[in-house]
């Protein structure tokens, strides 16, 4: 039976546990599950992990969890925290934080068709420090901090097996939610991510709960009133007014009215079901709040107040139509008009100032009308002056009048009616629709449906609002009840019977009313049908003598009502909206609702509520003031932290992926690392968490340390974590590292060499960068090359990384070899602490189960099997170079850079092309038009020339003759620019135009420089960071950082928007719209013609320019696309112009675009708030030259940020092609046979379970892994896919050994130490001949020397293939076997080993070795079974013998501890270690005193002036730079969108190209010159933590001086320290300063020096 599918009795439960460790467990033990999960947090990097391995994180029990992780003992918990659903989580830098509902409450217990519907009642954050060295600042912590302050307490709910984000009945899957309505879908992504999302509630805002009532001596009627508030205008009520970006408004909310008759399990329920909405006013507005008493001023937006109105209700008529609803099955197509009534509750008398909003509905309506995009929509406005008319007619008459103008409304929308029945046979039965709900065993029959929905809306959506939303919803109660046969009129309810209408004898309609004098009522003897008898006319009917009127009560006056209907349900009905009144009003100003006495109005005590709120109204508004003024721009940031939104601005550097330790637990240590003192193992505890505190002592002699780590799966290597260990005397920790990575031990490359590591206080945490072994030939060239030949002081790329040197990618990386050199080899013993790396993996889970991201591996592999190389095909321009010389195309085209497994990252789809004829270069046109990101970041026409279409890059198959044209086409541009001599110097506009060439043209910046030195030019030339002032590039990097911070907004609001919409409009210019080299305005009708005039003389150039004429917003002049700014520019000018200023130097557009007011005191200058939708465009004139400089370094930074992601992509599908591409017999079996269809991979299970037995396979990839590479034949499958899962691999593919290789060696390191009892080889689809039957041999170890191995057996398999007839020949493709071919080698005594080696060798040619049994004659061996050596199966084409297999698994028992033998010191041990530690070091360190110093290069530079009698220096102490590296440095590309939208691979740009700084030291000794005495890299610490380099030797000089180098643009300060500077301020951050951080030290001996002495001490 299916764990998953079959719930257990009782309710969810969830105990999470804090081990001594600090290790986090969550215990997880669904309702909707008969087993218990575990999920454990990686204390580095904050990850949550779930394998599903039964008694590893699956278990029966919740006791059982709890044993196995404690190991039985309680006492090793910190803490236990028990709750009763999990909300949600996140890894926020150095902080994990797990959101529990620790008690809920039933608020709607027992819906139709089962269910509940739980409100938090009390909600806890756990927060746990992550070990790891992430920067962050001290903003960025508090935000953190503030996080956690959210208020949730009774304002959110779920449902854990309903859908409860639509009206009910729903028939989605509770995991298939309405996102309008989800909050927590970001801090749910990290359980989605390990294939628990069920493990994380749905959970919405806003109100639900329910009230039963009687009626007579009837069944009880349940009423449940829900409110769903919108997420996609969230925020607080003077932050969040009117529309938005994402085209809805603030304090939107969807209210329910759902009633259904209470009946016993097994019945079936009748239902109906009212749906209405409320918020404020759909255009464009706010309101600005004034520090004084007065009113706020309302203000309407002057350039474009109805944008958006449009799609709001073009998502309303979409919702809410009845062709439309999801549940709606079975009707009719036809289409039908759908109303939308806005009943208006604002003051529209003369000088009040709500009356402009009134004014402008009413247009804002007309112009929707006018557009006749919605033909299908009637949308009708009623304006209703809520408070005039209490004012003038009195509470009573405003009630009857506003039930006056909802009566033909609300009937003409109706309602929604139906029966829910148990089994879905009953509900065939029924008329109309009937919906099976995923989440329910029954089904709903639908009698009626409601078409439209009404809306209410005053200023605020609050108190008026839920006031009249109240009186409407009574009618509606009053009717659903009277429509369930459980009337509500007083004077005829003592007279009802049960179920008259929906009887479940087939009563269904007839209404049960009170009969006039002389009638009696009976039913049928046969069919159970009433009828009713008339004595004084002495006749029969079927029809009731007096049927009721639908809506009568609309008809009443408030007396009339008052006296003929049941108040026991209208008042529990006012309690209901009280509530959720006062949740609303809460959520949206931070106090309770106001004028609430009216909803007690029916009561008796009506006189003495309206007493009381006149005092309470006083106090809350006051309150308002207060949270609105003071709290409520921190409330904002809450509520968008909550959501996820605005993360870059809040959290700026915080990853969304944050990368995988695979270096823990079941890595393993390859080589043992001696200890110093007996009882400790081989070294595996260095990478255990659980021993973070150990201090692993190496002798005395070791000049070196290696330390070899076999990870756990393969992976792509980008951090290596030191924690620094040591005892008193620091130096014992190394002082140098080598790290080299790669797939094998006989396939390292050197990664880093010579790394310095400071010494630092023990158990610091330190981050060492890692970023692929990098081409020697690249760092000869790039960097050094780049220079000017006459600059000494090396230059810095503030810009972006113009000598940006790429690391290879290798995501197969299975070996990590580090070498730690100590300080003084053989002075005293070195220590170490633990070690983790950092990595990112491939999804192997979900390719190999057909799901994510294998989708696009698929599609990718599909499209490109019978595609040649197409770099340079299918172009549609002309280059042409003025030498003459015949080339390619370019790849300028849309179809142009598509290569073999190229991506579209900017559109997420694979593009390929196919082979063309080569064109002959002829001179350089293109189409007007630049790249962009999708909508918005692209929506040119169909000629544009997008990056997304050109920056695709080829694997490491493409020819050097492309790469060659490519860089001819290069330097054709570069002779373009600065003349076939080299005499013109290109400006910076140029230099920029070059850089974009060079990355359509997929050159790297080592190609780059090689080409320019091959004809005589220094790349220096053309850097564009070298071609402006300083000046002039920190006021162009703040533009830009601006652009990238605005672009995301823009971007995120877009995605958000489309929740619900099913389309967005396209605009004609792109985000960017940079002319490319080549491109000029010829458009006779442009009047500005900025780009006219070129650097290329007009006689060089053919006709080229776009048609398309548009109008520039500021100076009304017709414009070509070739002459206009790109759509990013109006971002940044009216950022600029208009509104307050923020701290990123840019300002609010329109004041404030969430609608509302940016007041003095409420904006939060720490805020980007919502972009309103760009509706103008700028011509290049009217256009500030720092923004279109800012568009051109923006659109540069995107064009490098899709060149790595492309590399990464490339590097997973070269990955995936070592794993899982095979070709036999010339043919290629791509990724979609290897995966197979569904059918032959549960053959494949089922037969993989009959070969083990009962036992585990232990060697099954990716968590096991060959030690050394394996020779592999041309053609044949990769030798990897010997340990592929069984249900993996092409049909009939197999992996064979070269033709001259006799003996093949296969060291296979096993998932997990394991006890093996044998090994099982899988026979080739070609089965065995006479001479290709090898000989196989197997030891066994668990380190990686030879010489420990032991040995296990020797078995001529000659023997075993002549008993069995059927392993000879190909096998029968046509035959499914419960077996598949195969040979089992059992060992005589199981063997705990986490190695095994294999053997495989050919017989001689000499001998044969194949006994043949009785049945085998001479005349067999000849035949077709069996052929000659010369005819192997297994062969090559000229059939030579070799070694194959299909597969090979290692069967046994996984050893419960995944970890070697554990450390067992001895008490006397402990102590010596304990003593050594302690001992202080000989040496102290004293400061150096200076006697001066001075600060250069922005404070980059220190120089420190010495006295002649000063001592040798030593070494300096710097502390950890206080800056972060913020996450966003460019617009946002479509990897940085929709976590729906999985991307192949999943690493962060920093992870590619990592941020490095330096100290470059050099002295001052005499007059000759300074020298360098060394340049240090700074590993990534926590702010603040003190770093000790030491030099080679002490040093006397007269100055020091310290240069601070490398990447220093990448990081920036904390959001908090950020100065208000705008455009004006320079660049770095000033974190970065070494002013008052470098100290120098010499060492002494502080008993000589004496206790003064001891004051400096550094």
């Amino acid at each position: 039976m299916d764990s998953q599918s079959v719930g257990r009795p009782g309710d969810t439960s969830i105990v999470v546990i804090v081990l001594e460790t600090d290790e986090v467990y969550i215990i997880a033990s669904l309702s909707t599950r008969n087993d218990t999960q575990v999920i454990y947090v990686d204390p580095t990097t904050g990850n949550l992990c779930h394998t599903a391995k039964k008694g590893h994180d699956l278990f029966v029990s919740e006791s059982e969890a709890l044993n196995h992780i404690t190991d039985g003992s309680r006492w090793l918990c910190k803490s236990t925290t028990h709750a009763r659903a999990i909300m949600g989580y996140a890894a926020l830098g150095n902080t994990g934080m797990l959101l529990l509902a620790t008690k809920v409450t039933a608020t709607i217990p027992n819906m139709p068709g089962g269910g509940c519907v739980y409100t938090v009642s009390d909600s806890e954050w756990i927060k746990f420090q992550l070990q790891n060295a992430y920067l962050q600042g001290k903003g960025e912590l508090k935000n953190i901090q503030e996080l956690a302050e959210l208020d949730i307490d009774g304002k959110y709910y779920f449902s854990e097996t309903r859908d409860i984000t639509r009206p009910f009945p729903s028939k989605y899957s509770v995991q298939s939610p309405d996102l309008e309505f989800v909050w927590n879908t970001w801090l749910s992504l990290p359980f989605k991510n390990i294939g628990l999302p069920q493990h994380c509630v749905v959970l919405l805002q806003g109100f639900a709960e329910s009230r039963s009532f009687g009626v007579s001596n009837q069944r009880e009627l349940t009423v449940a009133l829900t409110a769903r508030r919108s997420k996609l205008h969230p925020g607080t009520r003077y932050l969040a007014r009117g529309l938005n970006a994402c085209f809805s408004t603030g304090n939107e909310v969807e209210c329910e009215q759902l009633v259904w008759v209470s009946r016993n399990a097994g019945q079936n329920v009748p239902f109906s079901r009212y749906i209405w909405r409320r918020g404020t006013i759909p255009i464009w507005w706010g309101a600005e709040l004034k520090m004084t008493a007065a009113e706020a001023e309302i203000y309407v937006d002057s350039r474009n107040p109805y944008r958006g109105s449009l799609q709001y209700y073009q998502r309303l008529s979409q919702r809410y139509g009845s062709k439309n609803l999801d549940t709606a099955v079975n009707i009719s197509q036809k289409k039908t008009i759908v109303p939308i009534v806005c009943v208006n509750l604002l003051r529209s008398g003369e000088g009040k100032p709500e009356s402009i909003l009134v004014q402008h509905f009413e247009e804002s309506l007309n112009h929707i009308r006018s557009t006749g995009k919605l033909p299908y929509t009637r949308i009708h406005l009623i304006n209703y002056d809520w408070h005039a008319s209490v004012k003038y007619k009195g509470e009573q008459q405003t009630i009857e009048g506003l039930w006056k103008l909802l009566k033909g409304p609300t009937a003409a929308v109706g309602l929604y009616e139906g029966m829910y029945v148990s089994s879905l046979r009953q509900g065939e039965g029924y008329q109309g629709a009937v919906i099976r709900c995923e989440d329910s065993p029954g089904a709903f029959s639908l009698s009626s449906f409601q078409n439209g929905v009404i809306r209410y809306n005053c200023a605020d959506s609050l108190d008026r609002t839920n006031a009249a939303s109240y009186f409407g919803a009574l009618q509606v109660l009053v009717e659903q009840c009277r429509r369930l046969g459980h009337s509500l009129d007083f004077s005829g309810s003592l007279d009802f019977q049960l179920g008259n209408r929906f009887s479940s004898q087939g009563n269904s309609g007839a209404y049960a009313g009170p009969l006039p004098p002389g009638w009696e009522k009976r039913s049928d003897a046969v069919t159970g049908k009433t009828y009713y008898i008339d004595h004084n006319t002495r006749r029969t009917t079927w029809e009731h003598p007096c049927p009721d009127k639908p809506w009568k009560w609309f008809d009443m006056t408030f007396e009339e009502f008052k006296r003929s209907t049941l108040l026991s349900p209208i008042t529990l009905l006012a309690d209901l909206f009280l509530l959720a009144g006062d949740i609303h009003a809460t959520l949206y100003t931070g106090s309770k609702a106001m004028h609430s006495h009216i909803l007690h109005i029916f009561t008796e005590d009506s006189g003495k509520f309206k007493q009381f709120s006149v005092a309470q109204n006083v106090k809350i508004t006051l309150q308002r003031r207060y949270q609105n003024v003071i709290v409520d721009s921190s409330r904002q940031k809450h509520f968008e932290m909550f959501l996820g939104m605005r993360l870059f601005k809040h959290l700026p550097s915080v990853l969304r992926h944050p990368l995988k330790v695979s270096s823990r637990s079941p890595a393993c240590i390859l080589k043992p690392i001696v200890n110093m003192f007996p009882g400790a193992n081989d070294g595996a505890d260095l990478l255990s968490f659980r021993k973070k505190d150990l201090i692993w002592v190496c002798p005395p002699a070791a000049d070196i340390i290696e330390v070899f780590i076999f990870l756990q799966e393969p992976c792509h290597v980008c951090q290596l974590l030191l924690t620094i260990s040591h005892g008193a005397d620091s130096s014992s920790y190394p002082a140098l590292v080598d790290v080299r990575t790669g797939c094998s031990l006989d396939k390292l490359k050197l990664v880093l060499e010579g790394v310095t590591i400071p010494q630092c206080p023990n158990r610091t945490n330190m981050v060492i960068p890692l970023t692929g072994a990098i081409d020697s030939a690249d760092m000869a060239v790039t960097g050094a090359g780049a220079r000017l030949q006459s600059q000494e002081k090396p230059s810095t790329s503030l810009l972006y990384g113009f000598e940006e040197l790429e690391g290879e990618l290798d995501f197969l990386t299975r070996v990590v070899a580090l070498t730690f050199c100590p300080v003084s080899p053989g002075r005293i013993p070195l220590t170490l602490g633990e070690i983790e790396v950092l990595g990112v993996a491939l999804p192997w889970k979900d390719i190999f189960a057909k799901k994510g991201p294998y989708l696009k591996f698929l599609e990718l592999e599909d499209k490109s099997q019978n595609s040649t190389n197409p770099f340079l095909s299918g172009s549609d321009i002309i280059v042409s170079d003025t030498s003459s010389s015949k080339q390619n195309s370019s790849v300028l085209s849309s179809t142009s850079v598509s290569l073999p497994h190229g991506l579209d990252l900017l559109t997420g789809d694979f593009v390929y092309s196919q082979p063309s004829p080569e064109p002959e270069v002829q001179e350089v046109t293109h189409e007007v038009g630049s790249g962009g990101l999708l909508d918005f970041f692209l929506d040119g026409t169909n000629e544009e020339k997008h990056p997304e279409q050109q920056c695709r890059l080829s694997s490491s198959q493409v020819a050097t003759s492309e790469n060659e044209t490519a860089r001819k086409h290069y330097l054709s541009y570069v002779r373009k620019l600065c003349g076939p001599d080299m005499a013109r110097k290109p400006d910076f506009l140029q230099a920029m135009k070059l850089e974009i060439e060079r990355f359509l043209l997929n050159l790297s910046a080592a190609e780059r420089d090689r080409a320019l030195l091959s004809i005589g030019v220094d790349p220096a030339m053309l850097d564009p960071n070298r071609l402006i002032s300083l000046s002039y590039i920190g006021r162009l990097c703040k533009a830009a950082n601006n652009l990238a911070l605005l672009g995301h907004t823009v971007f995120e609001d877009k995605i958000v928007a489309s929740i619900g919409l099913e389309t967005q409009e396209d605009s004609t210019v792109d985000f960017w719209n940079i002319a490319r080299i080549g491109e000029y305005c010829v458009s006779s009708g442009c009047e500005v013609h900025f780009d006219a005039q070129d650097h290329l003389r007009p006689s060089e150039l053919p006709f080229s320019g776009s048609t398309a004429i548009l109008t520039c917003s500021i100076c009304q002049k017709n414009v070509c696309k070739v002459c206009t700014a790109g759509r990013g520019s109006t971002l940044l000018v009216n950022r600029n112009q208009s509104g307050p200023t923020q701290s990123n130097g840019l300002s609010s557009p329109g004041g404030s675009s969430h609608g509302g007011s940016s007041h003095g005191g409420q904006s939060d200058g720490s805020m980007i708030s919502r972009a309103p939708i760009l509706d103008g465009i700028l011509c290049k004139s009217c256009c500030p030259d720092i923004v279109l400089d800012a568009l051109v370094v923006d659109y540069v930074r995107v064009l490098g940020s899709l060149r790595r992601r492309s590399r990464a992509d490339n590097a997973a599908m070269q990955a995936l092609s070592r794993v899982l591409d095979a070709c036999v017999g010339g043919h290629s079996f791509g990724i979609k046979h290897e995966l197979g269809h569904q059918q032959g991979a549960e053959v494949s299970r089922m037969q993989l379970k009959n070969l083990l037995n009962q036992e585990e396979s232990l060697a099954e990839f990716p968590s096991a892994g060959f030690l050394y590479s394996v020779e592999t034949a041309d053609g044949s499958a990769p030798a990897l896919s010997l340990l592929l899962p069984l249900d993996a691999g092409a049909a009939g593919s197999y992996w064979r050994a070269p033709s001259d290789s006799t003996n093949v060696e296969l060291a296979i390191v096993l998932g997990t130490l394991s006890i093996v009892s044998g090994i099982i080889l899988l026979v080739s689809s070609c089965g065995y001949s006479t001479f290709d039957i090898p000989i196989v041999q197997v030891w066994a170890s668990n380190k990686v020397s030879k010489e420990e191995r032991s040995y296990l057996g020797k078995w001529d398999m000659g023997s075993m293939v002549s008993a069995s007839s059927e392993l000879y020949g190909p096998e029968s493709s046509n035959v499914q076997k419960e077996l598949p071919r195969h040979v089992r080698f059992t060992f005589r005594n199981p063997v705990q080993c986490r190695i095994i080696w294999l053997l495989l060798s050919l017989h001689p040619p000499s001998s044969s070795s194949v006994i043949l049994e009785k049945g085998f004659g001479e005349l067999s061996l000849q035949g077709t079974m069996m052929p000659s050596r010369r005819n192997s199966f297994g062969g090559s084409a000229q059939h030579t013998p070799c070694v194959h297999a299909r597969r090979i698994l290692v069967t046994g028992t996984p050893v419960k501890s995944d970890s070697t033998r554990e450390a067992s010191f001895h008490n006397s041990d402990k102590i010596n270690q304990r003593a050594w530690l302690e001992r202080p070091p000989q040496l102290g360190r004293f400061k150096v005193p200076v006697e001066a110093e001075r600060l250069a290069d922005n404070d980059c530079i220190l120089e420190q002036y010495l006295s002649p009698s000063s001592p040798g220096v030593a070494g300096f102490r710097i502390d950890a730079l206080n800056v972060i590296r913020p996450r966003v440095f460019h617009s946002p590309t479509p990897l940085d969108m929709d976590a729906s939208d999985q991307p192949l691979t999943y690493i962060e740009d920093r992870h590619m190209s990592s941020a490095v700084l330096f100290i470059q030291v050099s002295v001052l000794q005499d007059q000759s010159g300074e020298v360098i005495v060394g340049e240090y890299r700074l590993p990534e610490l926590r702010a603040g933590t003190p770093m000790y380099f030491d030099f080679p030797r002490p040093i006397q000089a007269q100055r020091i001086t310290f240069r601070l180098l490398g990447d220093v643009a990448a990081f920036a300060d904390d959001p908090a320290e950020q100065d208000d500077s705008g455009f004006g301020a320079f660049p770095l951050a000033s974190g970065l300063s070494l002013n008052n951080r470098i100290k120098m030290y010499y060492y002494a001996d502080p008993y000589e020096l004496g206790k003064w002495a001891s004051l400096s001490a550094v």
